[in-house]
């Protein structure tokens, strides 16, 4: 999480100020209340929809077809047990690879939290 949100999901943490010396001032209590239920810092998702992946279809595509048998697609979207099994098994004997290129292509691939690729 980055600045106390998540850039996938949009999930934002209100982060509690720290407990003061007791007051019975209704001004500063309500203060109080007030900073709890605002978040005072923005999320920069820099253009990024919850629920959607960071990584693009078209990148994670082009990867694949040139260089989807050593898993560079799978590396790309954080897959990264699989890249290195596609590495070692060249694309498990290329039939991995080809059904890869026909999961991205429809987009049905998703990264390493499940999410679909943006397109």
């Amino acid at each position: 999480m980055e600045n106390e949100g998540c850039g996938y999901c949009g999930y934002v943490a209100n982060k509690q100020p720290e407990p003061t010396a007791y007051t019975n001032d209704v001004s500063q209590q309500l203060q109080t209340v007030q900073q709890m239920s605002m978040n005072p810092q923005p999320i920069n998702n820099m253009g990024v929809m919850p629920g959607i992946s960071r990584k693009s279809k078209v990148t994670a595509l082009l990867l694949c077809i040139f260089l989807g048998w050593a898993g560079a697609h799978r590396f790309y979207v954080g897959k990264i047990g699989t890249g290195i099994l596609y590495l070692f098994t060249i694309g498990i004997c290329g039939i991995g690879w080809l059904v890869d290129i026909i999961f991205i292509a429809m987009g049905s691939f998703e990264d390493d939290f499940g999410l679909p690729l943006r397109q």
